[in-house]
């Protein structure tokens, strides 16, 4: 199981404690790999990009225009965390129905 998010996020630290064997990738650092990005947003949309963070609020109107996969591997810190894969299944955030289905 990996753990896409950033150390310095809360809630990403929340899921790791509940998830020890996960593993952490910080996105900042490593970023996310092109294929795990692209089944990440085939599965959530738009609702992979996190556009209450301070990254799209200083983002001008044309780069919130642009392609979002593109913009999330330019801006990996843009990606709502924390994304979760677990084999063939994701999970985005870490609200209850992410932690029942985990067993967190």
């Amino acid at each position: 199981m990996q753990l896409y998010g950033l150390k310095t996020c809360d809630t990403c630290r929340k899921a790791l404690k509940a998830l020890p064997t996960a593993e952490f990738i910080d996105v900042r650092a490593q970023g996310v790999p092109a294929p795990v990005l692209a089944a990440a947003f085939a599965r959530f949309g738009q609702a992979l990009v996190n556009t209450r963070s301070t990254t799209w609020r200083g983002l001008s109107e044309e780069a919130r225009a642009r392609d979002p996969l593109a913009l999330l591997a330019e801006e990996p810190t843009l990606m709502k965390r924390p994304l979760i894969v677990a084999g063939d299944e994701m999970y985005l955030g870490w609200d209850k129905s992410v932690q029942a289905a985990l067993g967190a």
